[in-house]
């Protein structure tokens, strides 16, 4: 009898070390951007680590892909990413994943409704929302939407509820953990966002030109006037045409800052500011000197707000 009941809990044991087998005790996740990290690392701390494919200082504008990083795209359990239209240079590597691995962030359901025209400026291109986008628009700054989607709260809460879907197939062995990490993710996301409303309020009918288009779903969110930007496409540096037009507003006081990056710190921005009253600032789209942890998107949005505020008060 106690040798039946020793075989039964031995086939018992094989069959769940097998099902246990059958997933990843602990999923790699490669995100392709840090802000896009910043909200896998949010949902999955303490469960498995994040990894980013793009290195500080690079620009997901002009990166090209080394082989080590397509190697590490391909061993991945989960790849998050924005889409094609942004990463271009990981497009070819996550065409080949599997679908339970890739994570699209543009794919999700909610966010289409949420995307903002690539030129914004342009009437008819708000009113052609929901026609098909040209094939040949491969890269994220020519195509019809703005891509920097990580910017939008409403866009990082939705991506964060698909990672915590996606790691639930994945490891299912720590529901529960995921589900505190989705529940602490959302509930200070809506705590910091109330905060950089109040932040922000005073300045939001200050002008400023940014360096590239990269900021409206951060700058629609919270009420900001953007005078404009400098260019659409931060690897073609601005016309001279499109700077007379800038310095003009500029000395016109239309506009009270101009903001660089830190991956791009071009010299027309000095040039146009010089002999003007305007402040020069620097805003960070990528949260280069933030490291991955569980509150690390609050802290990039934070940083971004104090950036906007501290050039646009002056203090």
């Amino acid at each position: 009898m106690l040798h039946k009941k020793k075989g039964r809990f031995f086939a018992f044991s094989a069959f769940s070390l097998a099902a246990a087998m059958s997933l990843p005790a602990h999923a790699n996740i490669v995100a392709s951007i840090k802000p896009v990290g910043f909200i896998a690392a949010a949902i999955a701390e303490g469960v498995t680590p994040v990894d980013v494919l793009l290195p500080d200082g690079a620009s997901e504008h002009d990166y090209a892909l080394r082989p080590s990083d397509a190697k590490r795209l391909k061993n991945a359990d989960l790849v998050v990413w924005v889409g094609p239209d942004m990463e271009a240079f990981m497009s070819k590597s996550a065409a080949e994943l599997p679908a339970k691995k890739n994570l699209e962030i543009v794919d999700i359901q909610g966010v289409s409704a949420l995307l903002i025209s690539g030129d914004d400026e342009d009437e008819h291109h708000e009113q052609n929302k929901s026609e098909d986008q040209d094939s040949s628009h491969h890269h994220h700054d020519h195509g019809q939407y703005n891509m920097h989607v990580w910017m939008s709260p409403e866009i990082a809460r939705k991506t964060a509820v698909a990672i915590h879907g996606k790691l639930l197939e994945l490891m299912p062995q720590d529901k529960a953990k995921l589900d505190a990490n989705l529940q602490q993710f959302e509930t200070e996301l809506a705590d910091t966002d109330k905060r950089i409303g109040a932040q922000l309020a005073p300045v939001r009918n200050q002008g400023y030109y940014v360096f590239h288009d990269a900021y409206t779903y951060f700058e629609k969110h919270y009420g900001l006037s953007p005078t404009g930007h400098f260019t659409v496409n931060p690897e073609i540096q601005p016309g001279a045409q499109r700077l007379h037009q800038i310095r003009t507003q500029l000395v016109e006081q239309k506009a009270v800052c101009v903001f660089a990056e830190p991956q791009f710190r071009p010299a027309v921005i000095d040039a146009v500011a010089r002999g003007t009253q305007v402040r020069k600032g620097t805003l960070d789209p990528l949260g280069t000197d933030i490291s991955l942890s569980k509150d690390s998107y609050m802290k990039f949005l934070l940083q971004l707000s104090s950036q906007y505020e501290t050039c646009l008060k002056g203090a």
